[in-house]
Parts: structure tokens; sequence; C-alpha cells
């Protein structure tokens, strides 16, 4: 997302990126208003970095003007969840779903949707956000926690971010000129690892009483599951068009039109603009979020912090085997984007790793398995938008980043583990 920005030239220094980023989880921690918490560490950490105050703004403002389009697809994404959980839609798949699953495996079952979706090409924050509705009412029901649910989206969702026709899959496989369907197909061994990491992750969170699930219960409906799944299948089926037929219809417009067909069928015309307002305020939050996040990310892109870790790696020697995850893991953690970590550290180390023998294939595979270790750090919109997704506050959402982290970690291992032994 931010590689235009990175390319444009380097204003600030290490160290002011590091102290914006820093700064930036300091005041989430002491419960700033995260947009403004965001915001005041981009503009301090810019200018002890050597940027003028021009420059910081104008950072900042590049940054802000770069999460327009995730904005706009999640206030998107904000009519089909108002209609999904308000009109009863939710409550009566979540039945289905356990009833057809089983309660045992209702948290896998979870895990296995995220992905499958993501696999598919459905950005995994529009997958999470398509989801979660669903997720919260079984989590209801089966007396799960919000970080069980939660954790197993997330998991899920990384798991087939890396075999799927994303941006991010799309941006490594260019930078090292490898089939795209030829890195989907290297992921897969991560991605199943990773699924029943996941899974054993989140049932440690399952039975957490203290953060259970109070979900804001609608009136118990008489719909059909058949009438209750339509919102979700057609906006689904939309975003699906891409991977299948090349056809790209964008989340800002396929979220709204399921959920509009949803209420058709599901003859709640008159309660419509009731929806769109409880959307609407599940929303409002994650935008101004999204805002702040774009100036911290401006200021992150704008810095010298990657050329640093260049010349530590050159300096102390490390094997390309540990460069190439490590790489795609330092860079999407300071974008917190896995698209723009795979992006960047693909042509930034893309050209030395294949040099020092390793194949374009096992470069690209590796590279793009390691920018999901850091890729849902504070200062991107996943984390909020997913912290969002299941009504979670910052300070919460912050004690699932290990285990993500880990999870992250399992995907880099494996692909790191299956060249290695392919050599």
């Amino acid at each position: 997302m931010f590689i235009d920005l990175v390319c444009g030239g380097i204003k600030v220094n290490t160290f002011g990126a590091m102290i914006a980023f820093l700064l930036a989880i300091i005041f989430i921690l002491r419960n700033v208003p995260v947009g403004y918490g965001m915001m005041c560490g981009a503009f301090i950490g810019a200018l002890l970095g050597g940027a003028s105050i021009d420059e910081a703004v104008r950072f900042m403002i590049d940054g802000a003007k770069e999460m327009i389009p995730s904005i706009l697809r999640m206030l998107a994404a904000g009519v089909l969840a108002g209609v999904f959980m308000q009109s009863g839609a939710a409550v009566v798949l979540a039945e289905k779903l356990v009833q057809a699953c089983g309660e045992k495996y209702a948290l896998f079952t979870l895990c296995c949707t995220a992905m499958m979706l993501t696999a598919c090409g459905v950005f995994v924050d529009v997958a999470i956000m398509t989801i979660a509705p669903v997720a919260l009412a079984i989590a209801h029901r089966l007396e799960l926690s919000r970080f069980a649910i939660l954790l197993a989206l997330i998991g899920g969702g990384k798991a087939g971010n890396i075999i799927s026709p994303n941006p991010n899959t799309i941006a490594a496989a260019e930078a090292f000129h490898v089939p795209l369907s030829s890195l989907m197909i290297a992921g897969i061994a991560p991605a199943v690892v990773a699924l029943f990491v996941t899974y054993h992750l989140a049932k440690r969170w399952s039975r957490d009483v203290v953060h259970s699930v109070q979900v804001e219960t609608v009136k118990k409906e008489t719909l059909s599951w058949q009438k209750a799944i339509v919102a979700p299948l057609v906006a689904i089926s939309l975003l699906l068009l891409r991977p299948l037929f090349s056809i790209a219809i964008d989340p800002l417009i396929a979220l709204p039109a399921g959920a509009l067909v949803g209420v058709v069928v599901m003859n709640k015309t008159n309660e419509l603009n009731m929806f769109l307002r409880v959307g609407m305020e599940k929303m409002s939050d994650v935008v101004l979020m999204l805002i702040g996040t774009g100036t911290l990310a401006g200021v992150i892109a704008n810095s010298s912090l990657h050329e640093t870790f260049m010349d530590t790696f050159q300096s102390l020697g490390l094997s390309p085997y540990v460069i190439a995850p490590l790489a795609g893991a330092l860079l999407s953690g300071m974008t917190a984007s896995t698209t723009a970590g795979a992006a960047v550290a693909s042509h930034v180390f893309g050209k030395a790793l294949m040099e020092a023998g390793v194949s374009p294939l096992a470069g690209a595979a590796m590279v793009h398995a390691g920018a999901t270790v850091l890729d849902h750090l504070p200062h991107g919109s996943f984390f909020h938008a997913t912290a969002a997704s299941v009504h979670m506050s910052p300070k919460e959402r912050l004690q699932l980043l290990p285990s993500e982290t880990l999870i992250g970690l399992t995907i880099a291992a494996t692909s790191t583990i299956v060249f290695t032994l392919l050599l």
C-alpha cells in the first residue's frame, strides 16, 4: 500500500521511525483515543527523525490518503454487518452451522471458513468482517470467548492469505518473476500447519469467562436458514468472481449489494434504514482509527528504517534462508501490511537472495510467508478492523498479538523448512 511513498524519498531517520511507532503504542496503552494516539506518535517521530513540520504533515496526509480505500470498504462492510446482525440472520445461521458441524468442531469450522474465503481471493480483513457476525452468534451460543473466535478467524485468514490470488501474493510473484499459481501452491503446506496451530491456540481461549461474548441479541426470528444465508452468500459470490472468472467487483460494491439482496429476500425492506444506522455506528470508530493509522504508516514508509535493517543483515552474514522470511517479517511489521511487507521485502532483497543461490520460487515463498508474522501490529488497519468486528477494545486486542505472531512464525518456519529440505 505504501510502496509509492517509500520510493518517493527518505526524509525520516531510523530513530524517528522507531520513536513514532513506540509512542503510538504507548498512547494506545494509556487509553488515548487511537486515532489521536497514532497522529501524535507519527508527528513527534517525524520531527525527531529529522523532518520539518511541513514534511511531517505531508507524510501524514499522504499516508492517510492511502487509507481511503480501506475506509470505504469498511463502511461498505458495515452495511452487510448491520443487515446480517440486526435482522436475526446471524443467529439463524449460527444455529444451523453448530447443528451441522457439531459444537465440538465449531471453532475449527470458523478457522476453515476464514481460510477458504481468503484463499478464494477475498481480502483477509473483509473475510473476517464477513464471518464475524456468525462467529459472535456461535460464541454466544456455546459460551466461547471473543478472543477464541477472533484468533480462529485471524489464523484462518493468515493461512488462506498465503495461498490466495490476493495483492500480497501477486506482489511477491512479480518481484521474483515466478508464476502466481506456483507461489500459491508453495503456500499450501504452511497454510495447513498454521490452520491446526491456530485451532489449538484458539481452544486455549475458548472458556475464558472474563472475555465471554455478550451479543446485542436481536429478537428471535422465524427466518429460514436459506433466507438468512442470502446476504453473505451474494456478497461472497460477487467477491469470488475475481479469482474464478477474472471479473473484478470491489468489496465496496459487493458487500452492500449482498446486504440489499438479503433485505429483499428476508422481506425486511422497511427496516433497512435501521440496519444502515447500526452498521454505520459499528464502523465509525474504525474509520477514525484508520485515519490515524494512515498518518503513522506514512511516516514509517518515508523513513530509512528498511535501509538500516538491510545493512544489519549484511554485516551479520546471515544465511539467505534466514534473511528471506526475516525481511518479510520486519517490513510487514513496519507497515503493518502483508502486501506492503511482501512487496517491499521482495524488491529490496529479491536480487540479493537469488544471487546467493536461493531459487526465485523459494525466495518468493519465504519472503511472502515472513510477511504474515507482524502484519497485525497496532499501527495497521487490520488490527483495528478485526478488533471492531468482535467489539473488542484496542487494549484487549493487544493480548492476541503473541498468538498471532506465533501463527505467523509457524507459517514462515514451515515455508523455510520445506524449501530447505527440497535443496
